[in-house]
């Protein structure tokens, strides 16, 4: 079930398991759940933070620097699933991003993540003022 201190998500991704996202058994493949979880943050930053990857990587990047993943109950090829990700903390280059991975309301995983922004140069960097400033909105949208 949702966590009950959960608020509405800043983001939502559906995703309906893929024969390409399970072992032989037909049960989810967790590396097959990093690259879900990553079209998720993907689509999230074009659709909601209106920076896109492909102009991102014009200039650096937002790799993941750190993932940790709970998985509580097994995806099955066929299952429908939603990711909603919440933007846990800004700061003047990281991000942490919860995500919990949900069918019919029950969670199938938790991720909390980290990604960085970063130059050409593959340093940390300060997110653009135009980030920074739709993050903010979306926050204090949520009070």
């Amino acid at each position: 079930m949702r966590r009950a201190d959960s608020a509405m998500p800043d983001f939502r991704f559906p995703q309906k398991i893929l024969f390409k996202h399970c072992d032989p058994a037909g049960i989810g493949f967790y590396p097959r759940y990093v690259e879900i979880i990553n079209d998720a943050v993907e689509a999230m930053f074009d659709d909601l933070l209106g920076w896109p990857f492909a102009e991102i990587v014009a200039t650096g990047g937002v790799p993941t620097a750190s993932i940790h993943i709970e998985f509580e109950a097994p995806c099955r090829l066929g299952d429908h699933i939603t990711l909603e990700i919440t933007i846990d903390r800004v700061g003047d280059s990281s991000m942490t991003l919860q995500t919990e991975a949900l069918s019919d309301s029950a969670r199938r995983f938790h991720v909390r993540q980290v990604l960085v922004c970063i130059g050409e140069d593959g340093r940390p960097r300060r997110w653009p003022d135009h980030l920074r400033a739709k993050v903010d909105e979306i926050m204090e949208g949520r009070t």
